[in-house]
């Protein structure tokens, strides 16, 4: 049953809005990576590949450990393409047909690598997706591609897109100073029209304070680009600025919650993540049902696919049995999904017209009214 259900939430059009780049390459690349930094003797190839083929089940150690592996293994603006061109495909496989992809900017002097250059290079491997048609500039004009995706090869394969409609957010490092953050806000509206959609904050989040950054997310704001911050600490300085979105929100006191619930503030939810970095005790005690229930705007997302082992579809699986949603649900799930994009509302509405396509197929006209997943019946 848990196949079944993997499976049909695998064919059903999702928005991803919370994937860094870097914690969704793939385990095979990675090794790859690796192999070749070893031959070069920059690194020990037996320190480093159980933690990349110990794919299912890693410790949160292990997750960290590959979190700095992957920060030595992507320092060139050929890798740095690659996976961006891979990891947009894979979410393609998912049936992702939205996908706001985040990164922090990153400069290495030794190779000629400025924060500009670096995301050029993310941009590029945009361009160079093969297996979709990957749409990364805005619209102009009309409305284009709203033909609903059509799966190939059948479902036991892995469905294949037509299209997928990608976005970049540029992070602002809670490791940086304001100097650096002004400048990650500078490069987003200078690619503006290439691609770049908003501003992220991520990092640590006992690293830093709130304040640095303030200046540069106000400016960023006051020139129109849409922002969301990792919500970890300063809590209540965040729910204050009203960010579009938030991501996360897991450790909320009593106030910080109700403030919350009042405000209209999406939350970007990665299931997955918050339990394999013991953020929460368990699926079970979720804050997303608490926020589901109260009607909150949320959205399901992956955080760090490649690192912890998850997709898309299987956080919409995890959703699903856990909390005991029907299919339609699922549908409104992705399709509300659809209004907290950083993106115009041409493709808003192309998006919402693919999910409302796919929902007249996937949901069979005669099932009870609850239309109830695999796993329910």
């Amino acid at each position: 049953m848990a196949e079944e259900l993997e499976e049909w939430c695998r064919c059903l059009p999702k928005v991803e809005l919370h994937a860094h780049l870097n914690g969704s390459i793939r385990d095979t690349t990675l090794l790859e990576l690796a192999r070749e930094r070893s031959k070069k003797g920059q690194l020990v190839l037996s320190d480093v590949e159980g933690v990349i083929l110990k794919a299912d089940d890693r410790s949160l150690q292990e997750c960290f450990k590959l979190f700095d592996l992957i920060h030595v293994l992507t320092t060139d603006h050929g890798t740095i393409s690659r996976v961006a061109k891979e990891v947009i495909e894979d979410f393609a496989a998912e049936k992702v047909i939205y996908l706001e992809l985040r990164t922090t900017p990153k400069k290495n002097e030794a190779i000629g690598m400025s924060k500009r250059s670096y995301v050029e290079a993310v941009l590029a491997g945009f361009k160079a997706v093969e297996t979709v048609e990957a749409i990364f500039l805005p619209i102009d004009g009309n409305i284009q591609h709203i033909i609903p995706p059509v799966q190939q090869n059948g479902p036991a394969k892995g469905p294949r897109m037509c299209q997928i409609f990608v976005r970049l957010l540029l992070s602002i490092d809670r490791r940086e100073n304001l100097d650096g953050a002004m400048e990650t806000v500078q490069l987003a509206l200078d690619m503006r029209n290439s691609g770049v959609v908003g501003i992220d904050l991520s990092g640590n989040p006992i690293v830093g304070e709130w304040q640095t950054f303030l200046p540069a997310l106000t400016w960023a704001r006051n020139q129109g680009l849409p922002i969301t911050l990792h919500c970890g600490e300063e809590i209540q300085g965040m729910l204050d600025f009203h960010p579009e979105r938030l991501g996360h929100v897991c450790c909320l006191d009593d106030l910080e919650w109700k403030t919350l619930k009042a405000s209209d503030i999406p939350v970007e939810i990665c299931l997955t993540s918050n339990v394999r970095t013991e953020c929460v005790t368990s699926i079970a005690d979720h804050h997303f049902a608490d926020l589901y229930q109260e009607k909150h705007p949320l959205i399901l997302c992956t955080d760090d696919p490649g690192v912890f082992s998850t997709t898309i579809s299987c956080e919409y699986a995890l959703a699903a049995s856990c909390f005991e949603l029907s299919k339609r649900e699922l549908f409104r799930l992705a399709k509300d999904a659809v209004k907290f994009i950083f993106a115009d509302d041409k493709v808003k509405q192309t998006l919402s017209l693919i999910i409302d396509a796919a929902e007249c197929d996937l949901l069979i006209p005669n099932e009870d009214v609850e239309n109830c997943l695999p796993s329910e019946k």
